[in-house]
């Protein structure tokens, strides 16, 4: 089959990689790809959705995989099923679920799955008065997408005050602020959990945990994500019953009855708090840098995953996963998260080691080739460097072993990923 792939990040590479490897695929596009994704397939520079649709109509492309929120956000599952083409993602109305943190609250209230006590407010007057109501921190969320920014942890009544001031007057986000959240703190530990869903069927990846801070021991500012790990031990079989029960299975029920059936990624934030799970957020595609994991753990053809998925059929799926973790390692450009950087050339020492070869591999995203075909590292999260091992410390050392290979000018990373777990385990 020939797949398109929508996106340009390193979690559009896991994907591409997984499915290079797979022998049902046999062509690779990627729209728009970066610098890299060219090794695995070939890009195309199509931005308008109905063009792309077009594209893939012409081109009899098979199966569609989308990356990104934004295209999902905008419609580009219902353009696509509206021209007969199978493409892998939640429908627009589905996709609000990420779309409005409004949407996505109220839906969790509806259903009830458990998760933080919250007002949603245009209203600063309102506002204040909940947040006096409050014990601090205070989370304060703007309702539309801000590329991951939308979320503030005010420290003090006051900082919750002005967020709030800032995101309702347009300042801070613009329309995304038009509508707030305001809602308790959750004190525990926070998980990336994965479930695949067909509408009505559902398979629970392995559990991951990303680190958001820039900083070892998670100081710094919050990013995009500086790398992440699966499984973690941090999940045992009660709390995967408890999403399960009281998560999965009701939101899904409860959209299909409202007659906006999910099907592709439900990325669910979990808080654990004394072994219970609440839900921070959902999403509706993969975490990234959770999927360049979970590419790399699973053990079937990537293509049935995603295919079986797009076509309501997940009920005669086979999906493995190997038994084995994985760790990722973000590499991040000089000035990240704070702005640009200059263009750097990259440069991957070659691996003797076979060992190396066989447990490990690149996910490239932040990078373009210049004229010479150099690969250049061009800003923000420039790759991540996946290890597998068969326990998190060896898939750890592997993944560490590879940011050694990597030479750009710059380069940042954590050294402490999949620290709350090795601490766990001793």
């Amino acid at each position: 089959m020939d797949v398109l792939i929508v996106g340009s990040g390193g979690r559009e590479y896991s994907i591409g990689y997984a499915l290079k490897r797979d022998k049902n695929v046999d062509k690779i596009f990627f729209a728009p790809g970066n610098g890299a994704t060219d090794d695995l397939g070939e890009n195309i520079d199509i931005k308008d959705l109905e063009k792309l649709a077009d594209f893939a109509k012409e081109n009899s492309i098979d199966l569609t995989i989308v990356g990104p929120e934004d295209p999902l956000v905008n419609g580009i599952v219902d353009i696509f099923q509206d021209k007969g083409l199978t493409i892998f993602g939640p429908t627009k109305a589905a996709a609000q679920l990420e779309g409005s943190k409004v949407f996505m609250k109220n839906a969790l209230k509806k259903y009830g799955v458990p998760t933080a006590k919250y007002i949603e407010t245009s209203s600063i007057d309102e506002a204040t008065q909940f947040i006096n109501s409050m014990s601090e921190p205070i989370v304060v969320k703007a309702d539309g997408l801000c590329a991951g920014k939308g979320v503030i942890i005010a420290k003090t009544k006051d900082e919750a005050i002005e967020a709030s001031k800032g995101m309702l007057s347009g300042e801070s986000f613009g329309d995304a602020g038009a509508k707030i959240i305001i809602e308790e703190y959750l004190d525990g530990y926070e998980l990336s959990i994965f479930a695949i869903c067909d509408g009505k069927d559902y398979i629970v990846l392995p559990a991951a945990q990303d680190h958001k801070r820039l900083l070892d021991g998670d100081e710094g500012p919050n990013t995009g994500g500086m790398g992440a790990y699966a499984p973690t031990p941090l999940v045992n079989d009660d709390i995967y019953k408890k999403v399960e029960e009281r998560v999965i299975k009701p939101t899904l029920k409860g959209l299909e009855s409202d007659g906006i059936p999910f099907s592709g990624v439900l990325f669910i934030g979990v808080m654990v708090v004394n072994s219970q799970p609440y839900i921070l957020e959902y999403n509706v595609r993969f975490g990234d840098p959770e999927c360049e994991e979970l590419m790399a753990l699973l053990d079937s053809p990537a293509s049935e995953l995603f295919l079986k998925s797009a076509t309501g059929d997940l009920a005669s799926a086979n999906i493995k996963f190997k038994d084995k973790y994985a760790v990722g390692v973000v590499l991040a450009s000089k000035n990240y998260p704070y702005g640009s950087s200059e263009p750097a050339e990259i440069i991957v020492d070659d691996i003797v080691h076979e060992d190396l070869k066989e447990n490990t591999y690149i996910a490239y995203a932040g990078v373009s080739k210049d004229e010479d075909g150099k690969l250049l590292a061009t800003g923000g999260r420039v790759m991540v460097c996946v290890g597998l091992g068969s326990s998190i410390r060896e898939a750890r050392d592997r993944a560490y072993m590879l940011v050694g290979q990597v030479h750009f000018i710059g380069k940042k990373c954590r050294m402490d990923i999949a620290y709350q777990a090795l601490d766990k385990l001793n």
